[in-house]
């Protein structure tokens, strides 16, 4: 697949990295020749300087031939003039842009997006993926790490495992025999820095990040069985009145169970602007660093507080200060993944990385066969791939025992006419199933290979 990306900053270089490292044909754009060189240095990828919107620059580019273009510069408008070049020009007939501005979101312009007006196909907001994001952590604490597949019939969750775990030293195959009705799987353990998919045999030891595979309806059971307690939230802070930390308050103001919320925000103008679009929330305008403004919005009686703030480092700042006050859990935002291995010293609970949160979005309209949800893990070190089963794939038809899967890759579940199964090594996969994969980022491409349609289904 030939595929130019425009756009050569983190989400950029991260999609590229991901494309080139599956052996697929990348040129990356961007108007900073620093950036270029080290997407071109780095990656297995070819390289143009210039405007992206410019026809010359994409017919440079290698756009009279691309199959797909991935406009994911920083400016919204940039992005969607380059698909509509992109489409009335070069003819590319898969166009993805990022877009940020939420007027242009509006479900009420959606027309403006169709072929005969700005042709793209797919829109990523990452604001709105970071508030869904939020939004997963909030309603699992004990987690580190959420995300739902299976339209919501099943959840990963990212579990640190401490001393007191009932049932750490266990080798994984005994945990089968001691919880044999609990829909759950191990699919990924991180260990002194290294991720890996784990054996039958593996155990699990205390300061180990395990991810785990589960039916939604066994979410707390599951966590029960890793020590950790399931609590409500109902009293919520958020640091940052802008799109992302109004997007969570306005989901929040919509449950069903009633959640007390609290909106601290330093510019006048997004604090007001929030206020008018909330109902139920009360926003304080003032500095979410402030002892005084936290103690004011009872931060010491909050069950979790969300920073979402521009800044990483006020983020981090306002997360260890809440619950250094007495706050029971902290989720931070932060855009650099290399602060990531410090938000547990600092006794923060979770974070969100926006950057991975686009990148998986983006990757979930890229893959081949019938994908139809892709979650990154990590640094671009592992991703969750849900796919549909077509009876040409290499799968189908086949007990999972008998399928060569890689040994980074672990089956997590199997989706049958709205029902989970657990795998084992007898269940067979049948075509129309769904199923989730863990896969190691080395082991992608023999994932997609597994899961792709040959060229007698069409």
């Amino acid at each position: 697949m030939k595929v130019i990306i425009c756009g050569a900053g983190q989400v950029g270089w991260q999609i590229a990295r991901h494309l080139a490292g599956e052996k697929n044909d990348v040129t990356i754009v961007d108007l900073d020749p620093t950036l270029v060189s080290r997407a071109t240095e780095s990656l297995d990828v070819q390289g143009v300087t210039g405007h992206a919107s410019y026809p010359d620059i994409l017919e440079r580019a290698g756009a009279r031939d691309a199959d797909m273009v991935i406009a994911a510069t920083h400016s919204d408008e940039v992005n969607m003039v380059t698909c509509q070049v992109a489409h009335s020009v070069f003819g590319v007939q898969r166009k993805i842009a990022r877009i940020r501005a939420q007027s242009y979101l509006d479900s009420g312009y959606s027309d403006l997006y169709r072929r005969e007006h700005l042709p793209i196909d797919v829109i990523i907001s990452p604001e709105r993926e970071v508030a869904e994001a939020a939004l997963q952590r909030l309603a699992a604490p004990a987690a580190f790490d959420t995300e739902s597949f299976f339209n919501g019939q099943a959840q990963l969750l990212g579990v640190l495992i401490d001393e007191d775990c009932p049932v750490i030293n266990t080798p994984l195959r005994q945990l089968t025999d001691l919880f044999s009705t609990l829909r759950a799987v191990v699919v990924g353990i991180r260990r002194e820095g290294r991720l890996f998919a784990p054996a039958a045999g593996d155990q699990i030891y205390a300061g180990d990040s395990v991810y785990v595979f589960c039916d939604t309806e066994d979410v707390i059971r599951t966590l029960g069985i890793f020590g950790k307690a399931q609590s409500k939230q109902e009293r919520i802070i958020i640091i940052g009145g802008g799109n992302v930390g109004l997007a969570v308050a306005k989901a929040l103001e919509h449950r069903a169970d009633r959640v007390r919320v609290k909106v601290i925000e330093r510019d006048r103008d997004v604090a007001e602007m929030a206020a008018d679009n909330l109902t139920r929330t009360i926003v304080l305008h003032g500095d979410g660093l402030s002892a005084e403004l936290l103690t004011e919005a009872n931060v010491q009686g909050a069950d979790a507080i969300l920073t979402v703030t521009s800044d990483d480092k006020t983020n981090m700042l306002a997360a260890v200060r809440a619950k250094e006050m007495g706050c029971k859990m902290a989720i931070c935002l932060t855009n650099d993944p290399t602060l990531a291995p410090l938000m547990e010293p600092l006794g923060i609970d979770a974070y969100i990385n926006p950057r991975a949160t686009t990148v998986s979005s983006i990757l979930r309209h890229i893959r081949h066969g019938k994908v139809r949800g892709v979650y990154s893990i990590g640094d671009a070190e592992a991703e969750v791939i849900e796919a549909q089963v077509l009876g040409t794939s290499p799968i189908s038809g086949k007990a999972v025992r008998d399928i060569p899967f890689p040994e980074g890759v672990l089956l997590g579940g199997v989706l049958r006419k709205g029902v989970i199964h657990k795998p084992s090594g007898a269940l067979r996969i049948e075509e129309g199933d769904v199923v989730a994969l863990f896969t190691l980022t080395a082991d992608v491409p023999e994932v997609e290979r597994l899961l792709q349609v040959s060229i007698d289904f069409f």
